[in-house]
């Protein structure tokens, strides 16, 4: 183990991102809490890193299976140096027939399930070294994009949860970190029926994350050209970006229909 092995908790971790950060800082020689709901690909990295991984599987929507996680790490390693909340999940929208319990299902997921995490993280990293909270937000909050009404809110509302912790968690000195991505090619965005400009792989979006987390800056967001046209663009009147979204819409309808 390297002398500068941190103890880190990573959810989401069996597929996409999660999984390639996981990959990402195990290489740098960290020891890793790993936890998704599909268990055998946490198991599968626990093989491969015996003397790194601590496998805590479970659903992060269920408050008591998260306070486990945080009791079973905690009698593990007895504290955290850093948290990452990565677990979540995108549905698009269709206003024709919109789904209240689609925004449900959305929230509890992205915001619910990181709420929990903090909950069980924060006694943790309050014994650990140089203590970092890192949320995966999402280049969605910088500007109202088509048919995500329940990701985007989700993910607005992760903006401001990880913004506000950072006030409140300056006087105990845990810094926090919000990661804000542009597209990046997972198996949850492959399921897209609209284009994905400028988009990363998932390896590519893990090995710029793991090279930032150090620094523990206040953001961590990629491709910066696609992140720099998502601020130009959600900075003009409303009116304006009213009728570009209404022409992304026209334009993901027409690539949604096509043979």
């Amino acid at each position: 183990m390297k002398s500068n092995s941190r103890r880190i908790w990573l959810t989401g971790a069996s597929s996409g991102i999660g999984a390639a950060l996981a990959e990402q800082l195990l290489e740098q020689g960290h020891r890793l809490a790993v936890s998704a709901r599909s268990i055998e690909p946490l198991q599968d990295l626990a093989k491969r890193y015996p003397q790194q991984v601590l496998v805590v599987a479970g659903d992060l929507s269920d408050a008591d299976q998260v306070r486990g996680i945080g009791e079973h790490i905690a009698q593990v390693w007895g504290a955290l140096d850093c948290a990452i909340l990565n677990a979540g999940t995108c549905e698009y929208v269709d206003v024709r027939n919109f789904e209240a319990a689609m925004i449900e299902r959305v929230m509890r997921a992205n915001v619910f399930t990181a709420s929990h995490c903090i909950e069980a993280a924060l006694p943790l990293l309050r014994l650990g070294n140089r203590p970092h909270l890192v949320g995966v937000g999402s280049s969605v909050t910088f500007m109202a994009l088509p048919r995500s009404q329940a990701y985007g809110a989700s993910k607005a509302a992760m903006r401001y949860l990880m913004e506000s912790m950072r006030i409140d968690l300056r006087a105990e000195n845990i810094a926090v970190t919000l990661v804000s991505p542009g597209f990046v090619d997972t198996p949850l965005t492959q399921k897209n029926d609209f284009p994905m400009p400028m988009s990363w792989s998932a390896d590519k979006a893990a090995r710029y994350i793991a090279k930032h987390l150090a620094k523990q800056p206040f953001e961590i967001t990629f491709p910066g050209p696609f992140i720099a046209i998502l601020k130009l663009l959600g900075c003009l009147p409303k009116r304006w970006q009213v009728a570009i979204g209404a022409r992304m819409a026209r334009a993901e309808a027409k690539t949604k229909d096509s043979p």
